[in-house]
């Protein structure tokens, strides 16, 4: 598969949940109908949809004050240009501060205060989410081998296991409509792992890597118990979990085997730059394993990618603008990494194999949208155009089987896949011929590649829609039979026919065309501008943010909630000029993309001032910081997820993880145009005097990609400027990083937290009849955030 992770500032769509299997079903692709479950309601009754306005809030129950952080000047100064960053003081690299980590405890306890007369009500939304749950359930099982691999959840607990069974029948070819064996006579299920007891004593647990070997007799995981992404890899016998030498510690998350005897692995450096590649063989000492390749350049980072044959492991080194590739031949890992496609600034490439071909995606200046190149394995610059660039199409990644080729592409906002026969291995390949699609009905949708076997003609994906929930499904290449695998449950008399789905196109400033995504509840929604809104954007790395199903949304969408996307330029949705065209010195593009977004809402009635919400997270935090600042009026609240908000201080310290990485992206500010472009849209660099909307905001403590302290100084400086009463709370999660708490059912929590904090502003809470107290929204000066 030639698609690599990005270690940025980014939400990662890394979904821990655990996917839901039932049977598998044969189905015209799609159209599929939803079960329900009769006992959900008396278990978790549905919250009524109440009235908008309601007010039942009083100022019975004593408030907490909002902590003030004490101001320490802090004098920076750069091409004449004087900045003083009095709550610089809330940084501490070690995270140990005594009077930080208080400062920290003091605005969670304040904001829990101010949550505190709706905490009732937070614990039946987090029921009825929850209540949406099958919670013991499997993962679709995925043939590899002798074997079906899948994950399973049980009733109650947090983290997942990681199964497998025997399949007797493996000789035979698979088929789309091959269904795992569980009859008592059939091979019984394996526990390979069993997360929640690996959890036990972790107040944050994660597995970013587990990997079988090539002879399914060793598993190597990857886990993190702080939320720091920094990783200890463990290799066990897969038959008795007992260990096999010593764990390696240090490593990042990539991780492969070359062989059944050897680990490749990346570490990182002190900014926490993933830079050496290494090779361990089984049984020795990790000091005394082989680097295999160190990047020297701090713009560039490493990552590892198996291909889909299983012959070659690829090293790739890349920046924001440029990426090459070495090669490992796994039948010889210890001849090292040897170059395949050359460092070229501008020029990006991805590889993988296939018999006597590599097959290289590359993207140049004048090719933005990629081509696909083949090239013998014995003379790589020997290249054959499969697919040529085309202007209005984008290449954005690519499957390879025995005998077919998948290409993963994007038009006009939306992905879409096509299927290639390819010639015998032994016959020249020189060009692609046909194709056949894969045909998608909502209108907007997300596709995403999962794990196939290489040598069937079985092509696996995934797909979802705002209204759909992620349903696997297994595509025959041959004859474009299309299988469903696994659709998630949602209990709770859940139909995907009660919701509408749109596409819509916001004019920007300069004319260009935005797209959204926009999905409520056809029974519910007048589009008068009488319901609330919540719009979500990010807009950065060229990440596209695709239209996906979420339960737990349900229970906005359910009280007449409408939610939107807005794919802003700085993402990939629409290609890689539309990433360029929101990115270093036309970055406010993605700002002004966004309120363009705003004011079309409204202006077509789907909301009003008073009831839109907007939210973002990580990048996507910097954006709902920057149009806070800009337009502070046009919103009512907003919620910002680990906020890269003070973008101009953490670019100039190249001692902070991610900074040397992202230049590419943001810009160096060491250089004046770019230290002037981003102080201007920086969001702690232009917090006003002004009034503010509602304000939630998050952090994690160990947060690589997004230091605490960055949200901390944003919120303690709106604090301290703006001239309004309205709610300002910060939540910053003690035991967790980037990605928050990582056991499934604390997540849905947090859901719960931010729809209540969303209703609680808006004045929806219902009165429950028990003698609960609702907090006012705005309060006196005296208590006011």
């Amino acid at each position: 598969m030639l698609h690599y992770r990005s270690h940025c500032r980014l939400f990662c769509h890394k979904h821990r949940f655990v996917r839901l299997s039932f049977a598998c079903l044969s189905a015209t692709l799609f159209r599929v109908s939803f079960l329900t479950t009769s006992s959900f309601a008396s278990k978790f009754p549905l919250l009524p949809a109440p009235a908008l306005n309601i007010s039942s809030m009083s100022s019975t129950t004593p408030m907490k004050s909002p902590p003030v952080a004490k101001k320490v000047d802090h004098v920076m100064e750069l091409f004449g240009d004087v900045r003083v960053d009095h709550h610089y003081w809330l940084r501490d690299d070690s995270r140990s501060n005594p009077e930080i980590l208080s400062h920290l405890q003091e605005e969670n306890a304040y904001t829990d205060s101010f949550m505190s007369g709706t905490k009732q009500f937070e614990q039946q939304l987090f029921a009825e989410i929850r209540g949406r749950i099958k919670e013991d359930d499997i993962s679709a099982p995925r043939r590899k081998g002798p074997y079906y691999y899948y994950t399973r959840t049980l009733e109650g607990k947090e983290y997942v296991q990681h199964c497998r069974r025997y399949t007797s029948n493996n000789e035979v070819p698979p088929s789309v409509y091959d269904v795992m064996p569980t009859g008592p006579n059939d091979p019984p299920e394996h526990v390979i792992l069993d997360e929640n007891v690996k959890a036990q004593g972790h107040e944050y647990y994660s597995i970013g890597a587990f990997k079988v070997s090539p002879n399914h007799k060793l598993v190597a995981y990857a886990e993190d118990t702080k939320g720091d992404e920094i990783y200890t890899v463990y290799v066990i016998d897969v038959e008795t979990q007992s260990p096999v030498g010593k764990p390696l510690t240090g490593v990042t998350s990539s991780l492969e085997w070359a062989g059944n005897d050897f680990l490749v692995y990346i570490t990182m450096d002190e900014i926490h730059r993933a830079d050496k590649v290494w090779l361990h063989k089984l049984g020795t000492d990790q000091s005394s394993d082989s680097c295999l390749y160190h990047e020297k350049d701090d713009k560039f980072g490493l990552d590892l990618q198996a291909s889909e044959s299983e012959k070659y492991l690829f090293v790739v080194s890349d920046s924001r603008n440029t990426r090459f590739v070495f090669y490992i031949d796994v039948s010889m890992p210890e001849d090292g990494a040897k170059f395949l496609t050359p460092r070229v600034d501008g020029i990006d490439t991805s590889v993988s194999h296939r018999g006597n071909h590599f097959f290289v995606r590359r993207r140049t200046d004048e090719l933005f949208n990629s081509e696909l190149l083949a090239c013998p394995v014995d003379n790589i610059s020997a290249t054959t155009v499969l697919i040529p660039h085309r202007e209005s199409i984008k290449i954005w990644d690519v499957q390879l089987f025995a005998d077919h080729l998948a290409v993963y592409e994007r038009e006009n906002g939306l992905p879409k896949i096509t299927a290639y026969r390819l010639p015998a291995i032994d016959e020249p390949l020189t060009s692609l011929k046909g194709g056949r699609a894969v045909d998608f009905v909502d209108p907007v949708y997300c596709v995403d590649s999962e794990e196939s076997e290489f040598s069937s003609s079985i092509l696996r994906f995934s797909y979802s829609s705002l209204r759909t929930p992620r349903s696997v499904y297994e595509y025959d290449m041959n004859t474009g039979t299309s299988v469903l695998k696994k659709v998630d449950i949602v209990l709770g008399g859940f139909d995907s026919s009660n919701y509408v789905t749109e596409r819509k196109w916001a004019t920007a400033s300069d004319g260009t065309q935005i797209p959204l995504s926009i999905v409520y509840r056809k029974d519910l929604v007048k589009l008068d501008g009488s319901h609330p809104l919540l719009l979500y954007g990010y807009g950065s790395y060229e990440m596209s943010i695709d239209p996906t199903f979420k339960a737990s949304r349900l229970s906005l969408l359910d009280r007449s909630f409408i939610f939107a996307i807005a794919h802003v330029r700085g993402g990939g949705e629409m290609g890689r000029q539309w990433y360029e065209n929101g990115k270093l010195l036309k970055k406010k593009n993605t700002f002004t993309d966004f309120i363009a977004c705003a004011e079309y809402l409204i202006e077509q009635k789907y909301c009003s001032k008073e009831k839109l919400c907007i939210e973002g997270r990580s990048a996507g935090g910097l954006l709902i910081g920057s149009v806070l600042n800009m337009r502070p009026d046009l919103f009512k609240a907003a919620i910002a997820g680990v906020p890269f908000v003070d973008v101009l201080t953490t670019m100039l310290d190249p001692s902070i993880p991610l900074t040397t990485e992202e230049w590419e992206e943001w810009g160096d500010p060491q250089k004046e145009e770019f230290y002037f472009y981003m102080k201007s849209y920086s969001p702690v660099d232009n917090v006003n005097p002004q009034n503010y909307p509602h304000i939630l905001v998050t952090a994690g403590l160990h947060d690589p990609r997004v230091m605490y302290s960055e949200p901390a100084k944003f919120v303690a400086k709106l604090r301290d400027m703006k001239t309004d009463h309205n709610v300002l709370l910060f939540k910053c999660e003690l035991g967790a990083g980037h990605f928050s708490k990582s056991g499934r059912f604390e997540r849905l929590k947090e859901d719960a937290f931010t729809y209540t904090f969303l209703m609680k502003v808006l004045n929806m809470i219902p009165y429950l009849g028990t003698g609960q107290d609702e907090e006012p929204v705005c309060r006196s000066s005296a208590n006011s955030a």
